[in-house]
């Protein structure tokens, strides 16, 4: 009876443990998403995994400057968009994409690609690239120990914003 108790407890905690395992639970850098509503029923939204700083140095260690980076952490960066839109001054159409980002100290590279479902690295995607826009680059106030991608909306436009460590790289995106 009581090998059946423990036996019982084990397997509990095992696939209890998987259970959260599978559902992101535990994870050092947890899903987060932002979204921007264009109006008119146009949207854009963006899901990353969010790392974490801790005590680390970001840009010119952890990620590399000059180097595609997956923009966050496990699965590569998404950007769906329900409409056309321009993002820096370029035309991306509404659909299902990759972000992906090139940081340096003095300017960073979104860049949007059409491969979807991807871990994120090693790059490997540049046949598949729909544009490449600069983004424009700020320092922070202080440090962002998440990182975290948000929107600042403005009207019929938003600014996608990139924010970690001190750093924040942004970029315009308005509605076609």
């Amino acid at each position: 009876m009581q090998k059946r108790i423990v036996l019982s407890a084990l397997l509990t905690i095992l696939f209890t443990g998987a259970a959260w395992a599978q559902m992101g639970g535990g994870r050092p850098s947890p899903a987060a998403s932002a979204s921007c509503d264009l109006g008119a029923g146009k949207t854009i939204k963006t899901d990353y995994s969010s790392p974490r700083m801790k005590g680390r140095k970001i840009y010119g260690g952890l990620v590399p400057f000059g180097e595609v980076w997956r923009t966050g952490a496990n699965d590569a960066t998404t950007f769906v968009t329900s409409a056309d839109v321009v993002v820096g001054g370029k035309s991306v159409p509404a659909g299902s994409y990759t972000i992906f980002t090139v940081p340096t100290a003095d300017k960073w590279t979104l860049i949007v690609n059409k491969k979807t479902g991807e871990w994120g690295i090693p790059y490997k995607y540049e046949s598949d690239e729909l544009v490449r826009v600069d983004m424009k680059i700020s320092k922070l106030p202080s440090p962002v120990e998440n990182f975290t991608i948000a929107y600042d909306q403005s009207g019929a436009s938003c600014t996608l914003r990139m924010d970690w460590e001190t750093t924040r790289a942004s970029v315009n995106i308005t509605a076609k």
